[in-house]
């Protein structure tokens, strides 16, 4: 059999999450076999560098599927767009060694969190955005999160659920910015917990609206408690952005959003 990588984006506003569930709702796992099943001509499954919940985007998803099938990267990618739904897309498609997992040989991930921050809501980026009319202060936003920065333990910023044995994560930068009415989060760590990104933002909102002290943030960190945390944010403004690979994998880079 062939191993064959492939970088997926998909608007995740009709989907309850990547993950296949017994339950027959709408995922983008499932949209994705039955594609790839069809260009490939057997069944195929599909693994993923990290899965992502209900109502979350990905630009810069990475899947590898193993396969009898011997197709071109250019077939496997105009075979798959010919049968996926158009909130979902393949964006390339290389033969990898066996050696290649999509998810356990990632290195680093990025994700956005972008945010609407004017008076009025948006019809146009009602999905693709949190709209909050509250002022927000980026630069204190942007002060708190670097309190955050490195190796810690952020039990506070996982889900309850969160089934990960470690909480310990290395964040390698969190970036506050803003451009008009639009605040983006960015951030890039070597893994990520259950709704470590939302929970980030929610406490960096609290804070750019100045309901809590920039110091607050370092606050929850150490106190390794989910329910000091604040607010999870909502999942609309979050976006898988990018997986990092050694460099003898050669992946191609995401899109540019």
């Amino acid at each position: 059999m062939s191993r064959v990588a492939l970088g997926v984006e998909y608007d995740g506003t009709d989907f309850c999450g990547w993950q296949m569930q017994k339950t027959g709702v709408r995922t983008v796992q499932e949209e994705l076999e039955k594609a790839l099943a069809s260009v490939a001509n057997e069944f195929v499954r599909v693994y993923c560098a990290g899965r992502t919940d209900t109502g979350v985007h990905g630009v810069g998803q990475v899947v590898h599927i193993e396969t009898n099938a011997q197709r071109s990267p250019r077939s496997w990618i105009l075979g798959a767009n010919a049968n996926l739904p158009f909130d979902i897309n393949v964006t390339w498609a290389k033969p990898v060694d066996e050696s290649f997992h999509a998810r356990f040989s990632a290195v680093n991930r990025a994700y956005r969190y972008v945010i609407l921050n004017r008076m009025t809501r948006s019809c146009l980026h009602r999905n693709r955005a949190v709209w909050t009319h509250r002022p927000l202060d980026a630069g204190r936003m942007h002060e708190a999160a670097q309190l955050l920065i490195g190796t810690h333990d952020f039990s506070s910023f996982r889900a309850q659920g969160c089934q990960a044995k470690s909480p310990m994560r290395t964040l390698s930068y969190l970036n506050v910015s803003r451009q008009g009415d639009r605040i983006t989060i960015d951030v890039g760590a070597n893994a990520f917990l259950h709704h470590m990104v939302r929970n980030l933002a929610g406490v960096l909102m609290a804070i750019g609206r100045g309901d809590e002290a920039v110091g607050w943030a370092q606050d929850v960190l150490e106190r390794c408690d989910r329910t000091r945390g604040g607010v999870t944010a909502p999942p609309e403004g979050l976006y898988l952005m990018h997986v990092g690979y050694p460099s003898e994998y050669e992946i191609p880079e995401p899109p540019v959003l």
